[in-house]
């Protein structure tokens, strides 16, 4: 049992977290201080163990005090991306039902046109006053730093990223637990695997309202260690501060690995990054020759997992048995891995189909029981759409996204495997592979490509990237033509949003 309350009355003075940009700082004792005041304020609203709150604001200290405001009062917290759209905000704040809403003034501008339309929502903001929000500095510093008298654990609610899709929130029961339990994958990830505890300096580069990072960055200051959190990542000032602050542990994900290996060598080995002792990463699959080229660069102090938001189930995969079986995420360390056909009967070692984990906690769509039944077979295994196979050992392979999945001429293409071959030329700074209509074949594949210099997109660059493919795969997996853009649509998490750029070549399919 561990929880930042308890590392305020032990080492008070210790920082919690610290922003690398402004230098701004939390310790410990204040974290508790204002945390207590949000809990009574959230109590004094009105809000009871089980209730929603939402919050839209930049990495800052704030975004966190108001988690674990909500956390030690029970309350689900629903964190949002500024990079959505604004019909995609109003649908997430109504869908969740959060009876209180929180922004900074950089936020206002998306969230002020809900006000009029939603009468049982109070919103506020932070840095305030500002107009049509209410003060959330004020309205905390008037409430009490003691502890609420009916704490219990509340959870984060967050919504996937739509990139296939509509976001849907993903909810989790709250068991009016005590507060200082730790999640299980979290300690079993970041303490047991990874080696963050007290004496840990956390280096969080991503944005905050996604899943990983939010999480990390609790299980950093629930461990009693410091966490110092980018307002924004950039590869050359990751290095920086890995070397300024001795960073020992991170939280990445493949995009970012792609950055900092295409800076020039004199600034990528500028920086001693011999503090860090472990770096996770997920959320989108790592190229294997990116993934070798990090283990050669920074040791094997790479682990890699695979999960959803959904929390359903988790394989890791540390640096020692990812050499010894390239290219997997892992085995299974939350659940029971199962590989599915099209009717739903168990597949062979080595044959690809769906990724369903049985035995595992279970979850649902907020407001969304068709999709929840989708998510589930008959004996109750749930999957998140992925596909992939299993070897021998039990090691996991992840081939694509069922909803990416090309078929032309009833074969089956998994986009991944092109865009990894891809990523790895010079000029190419991002790709994306899809399906696009073919009359006689049903589908071809497609690829996207952002050059690093946009001057040089055209037929010759296009041709030589033809001819790279063709060295590494076989025909049928390489692309028929190549498209250029000046910037691939990625989440600031570094996901894909593939949909965006495939529904502009299937108008009569666009997702839904």
């Amino acid at each position: 049992m561990t929880h930042p309350s308890i590392h305020a009355r032990t080492n008070p003075d210790k920082i919690a977290y610290l922003m690398a940009g402004s230098g701004k700082s939390m310790t410990y004792r204040q974290l508790d201080q204002r945390s207590n005041q949000g809990a009574h304020l959230f109590r004094s609203l009105g809000l009871e163990a089980g209730d929603h709150i939402a919050l839209l604001m930049e990495n800052r200290l704030e975004f966190m005090e108001i988690c674990w405001a909500a956390q030690r009062s029970g309350l689900y917290y629903t964190a949002i991306s500024r990079y959505l759209t604004p019909e995609e905000i109003a649908y997430i704040v109504k869908d969740c039902g959060a009876k209180v809403v929180i922004t900074s003034p950089k936020g206002t501008e998306v969230i002020a046109p809900l006000i009029s339309g939603a009468a049982d929502t109070l919103f506020y903001c932070v840095d305030g006053p500002h107009e049509n929000f209410r003060d959330w500095d004020a309205a905390v510093a008037a409430q009490s730093a003691t502890p609420i008298a009916d704490e219990t654990a509340g959870t984060d609610m967050l919504y996937s990223s739509g990139t296939t899709g509509r976001p849907k929130g993903i909810k989790r029961d709250l068991n009016n637990g005590p507060i200082d339990v730790p999640s299980p994958f979290l300690k079993l990830l970041c303490a047991d695997m990874c080696g963050m505890n007290a004496d840990s300096i956390y280096l969080s580069p991503a944005p905050l309202y996604h899943a990983a990072p939010l999480r990390f960055n609790m299980m950093a200051v629930t461990l009693g260690g410091t966490s110092v959190i980018m307002e924004s990542f950039d590869a050359e000032q990751f290095l920086k501060l890995v070397e300024q602050y001795k960073a020992t542990q991170s939280q990445l994900v493949p995009t970012m690995f792609v950055r900092m290996l295409k800076l020039p060598d004199e600034v990528r080995l500028r920086y001693d990054i011999s503090s860090l002792k472990g770096a996770i990463h997920a959320a989108a699959p790592c190229p294997v020759d990116v993934k070798a080229q990090m283990i050669d660069w920074w040791g094997p102090i790479l682990i890699e997992y695979y999960a959803g938001s959904e929390g359903n189930g988790v394989t890791v995969s540390n640096s020692q048995q990812w050499l010894s079986h390239r290219g997997t995420v892992g085995r299974a360390v939350t659940g029971v891995l199962k590989i599915l056909d099209e009717n739903d009967e168990e597949l062979p070692v080595g044959q690809i189909g769906t990724v369903y984990f049985a035995d595992a906690p279970v979850f649902s769509y907020h407001n969304d029981a068709e999709k929840t039944k989708r998510a589930y077979n008959a004996r109750g295994w749930s999957t998140l759409g992925d596909v992939g196979y299993l070897d021998d050992e039990g090691f996991l392979y992840l081939t694509d996204r069922k909803s990416y999945m090309i078929i032309s001429g009833g074969v089956n293409i998994y986009p991944q495997e092109t865009e990894d071959v891809l990523i790895t030329h010079p000029e190419i700074a991002d790709v994306a592979v899809f399906g696009v209509p073919n009359e006689e074949m049903g589908e071809e594949v497609k690829a996207v490509v952002q050059p690093h210099d946009m001057s040089r997109a055209g037929k010759q660059l296009e041709a030589e990237l033809m001819l790279f493919c063709r060295k590494h795969l076989s025909p049928i997996k390489c692309p028929k033509s190549i498209d250029f853009e000046a910037e691939l649509p990625r989440t600031p998490t570094g996901k894909l949003v593939k949909r965006h750029l495939r529904d502009r070549y299937w108008p009569q399919k666009a997702s839904a």
